[in-house]
């Protein structure tokens, strides 16, 4: 184990500066990816949740049972189920209204849902870069020093300061291949709860126009529906 950290240690200060960056932004992808777990785990983004007893339900009629069965239900597509549920219960605007109200807060959720993704793709993207400049500069610093070398050419002289230089390359891509993947699974989970988002929101609009005659005394705000992806 000793060893092993004395060669990391090595390979850091062999590298310089480049390779202190990139376990800087090794660092920040791996919070952000652990971030993110945490996040979707809160809101159970693994599972349905009971968004298709409450569609069920909506669809038969009984609109205030629907959104009893999915009150305090945090996956965003039961979020959403519920509150087009209360705008529809509500009557207060019309169906175009309600469409627009349900994509707009929903608009919102999926912006929380992608918050640092962006950052991830920049990492998975910039520390290969980040890598190939460390290794032209140290290619640049070894034919110096090869050539301030003259006659005396000592080829241990190249060889060595390729190995430094391609370090930064080697190290740049052990911090974006995991980014990269990292990034592609979180953003399919959150494309996949965009999609269950606009089905249920679908389904709640497109049940029997009878639904919408029961009333309900009060509609929860859009806030309310935001607070779980917080």
């Amino acid at each position: 184990m000793t060893s092993a950290i004395d060669q990391v240690q090595r390979f850091m200060e062999a590298g310089g500066p480049i390779m202190y960056l990139l376990a800087l932004l090794s660092v920040l992808a791996t919070t952000v990816f652990v971030s993110k777990l945490v996040q979707f785990q809160m809101l159970r983004l693994w599972g349905g949740g009971d968004r298709d007893d409450a569609l069920r339900l909506w669809r038969s009629g009984q609109g205030s049972a629907a959104v009893a069965r999915i009150d305090g239900d945090e996956h965003p597509a039961s979020a959403m189920a519920r509150y087009a549920m209360q705008l529809r219960l509500s009557g207060k605007l019309n169906d175009a209204g309600m469409r627009e109200e349900v994509e707009r807060v929903a608009g919102l959720f999926l912006d929380r849902l992608s918050s640092g993704l962006r950052l991830l793709s920049a990492i998975a993207m910039l520390s290969p870069l980040i890598g190939l400049l460390g290794t032209v500069i140290g290619m640049i610093d070894a034919f110096q020093a090869l050539e301030e070398a003259g006659n005396k050419v000592d080829p241990s002289i190249l060889s060595g300061g390729i190995w430094v230089a391609l370090l930064t390359t080697a190290a740049g891509l052990v911090v974006a291949i995991p980014a990269t993947a990292a990034h592609q699974l979180l953003d399919g989970i959150v494309e996949r709860a965009g999609r269950a988002m606009e089905d249920a929101a679908t389904q709640v609009f497109t049940a029997a126009p009878g639904i919408a005659e029961e009333k309900m005394a009060r509609r929860a705000p859009a806030a309310a529906v935001l607070q779980g992806a917080e």
